[in-house]
């Protein structure tokens, strides 16, 4: 989460970067811009006052050459000698002529002397109106490059924090970077550690129930073989106990099933008889075969005289386990069936 903040801050300062970027770029075209026109403003402005230098110089010549025409016209009028044939019998008047012509060229000479200053003037006005205006232009314009000054230097200080914060989230997502990967090694490693403790886990499970079943074979084995002299306990303890007589009896005895199974089988035959010249026989063999779920055999037999006794007794089974990829199965069965059949006879003879 915090790598994805840092991320997202760190794509935010280089967006703001880049319009920063757009933004200098754009002040510096129109600083391009204004410098032109600033350009050319000093080279109106250069234009002009070499122009009000050529306008002065005329004024003066125009002044100095009007000075000259006023002061040659008043010469040529002081100098000129008129000749005039007059009637004697009129009476002219020299003096108001003479003051009648100086009066004329005064006119024209002050009119000369009036129109030219007034064009001067016009135009001296109209230059300082426009040295005036371009002078307020130049004005502003100087004062719009030392704002235009004012924001590339602010522009540049934001670029450079913006570029030192950049440089500190690069920092810090390189060194998140490398937390994570340790923090994933070691997640890695712990992962592998208890992989390797369920594994072994697993086979001290199937090792312990290996074991289990072995002592479950054992226990039903031994179990079998107690009941089996148990039987063969009973059943001489029956032998012994009866009566001479007919006697014809049979058991069945019940089944029965286990989770871990074994199998045997007993047989036991015996017989008893007597008579007057007496005889005595006995036989006892006992058999005991194993396989997948185990099997045991025992056979009794014995014969006395006339008379005979039999029995038998069998069972079986049989069991199975396995297990494998963490998981565990077992199952078996096993069965018992006991049948006893047993017939007593005596016959006896008595001779007087």
């Amino acid at each position: 989460m915090e790598l994805r903040n840092m991320q997202d801050m760190v794509e935010d300062f280089k967006n703001k970067y880049e319009e920063e970027i757009n933004r200098r770029t754009g002040a510096e075209n129109e600083f391009v811009v204004l410098k032109k026109d600033v350009d050319g403003a000093y080279m109106n402005k250069i234009e002009l006052a070499s122009k009000s230098d050529s306008l002065n110089d005329e004024i003066e010549f125009l002044k100095a050459l009007f000075e000259m025409e006023l002061s040659q016209m008043q010469q040529q009028v002081s100098d000129t000698s008129v000749v005039l044939s007059m009637d004697n019998n009129r009476n002219l008047d020299l003096n108001s002529i003479i003051a009648e012509v100086k009066a004329q060229y005064e006119d024209i000479a002050n009119r000369s002397r009036t129109e030219a200053e007034s064009w001067y003037q016009t135009k001296y006005e109209e230059l300082q109106v426009t040295a005036g205006r371009h002078g307020d232009d130049l004005r502003s314009i100087k004062t719009e490059i030392a704002e235009f000054n004012r924001i590339i230097q602010r522009l540049r200080g934001e670029i450079e924090a913006v570029k030192k914060q950049v440089a500190n989230c690069q920092a810090a997502i390189g060194e998140a970077e490398g937390r994570g990967e340790m923090a994933l090694k070691d997640a890695k490693q712990k992962l592998s550690e208890l992989e390797e403790g369920l594994q072994r886990s697993k086979q001290e499970l199937a090792r312990q129930l290996k074991e289990y079943q072995e002592l479950m074979n054992v226990k039903l084995s031994l179990d079998i073989e107690i009941a089996t002299y148990r039987k063969l306990l009973e059943g001489e303890e029956c032998r012994l106990q009866e009566g001479i007589g007919n006697v014809s009896y049979s058991v069945v005895s019940s089944t029965t099933t286990s989770g871990y199974g074994a199998g045997s089988g007993l047989v036991v035959g015996g017989g008893f008889g007597g008579g007057s010249a007496g005889g005595h026989g006995a036989g006892f063999g006992v058999g005991i075969g194993g396989g997948g779920g185990g099997g045991y055999g025992i056979s009794c037999g014995s014969n006395y005289g006339g008379s005979g006794f039999g029995s038998g007794f069998s069972s079986g089974g049989g069991s199975s386990f396995s297990s494998g990829g963490g998981r565990h199965s077992s199952g078996g069965g096993g069965g018992s069936s006991v049948k006893i059949v047993s017939k007593t006879s005596t016959s006896r003879k008595t001779a007087y």
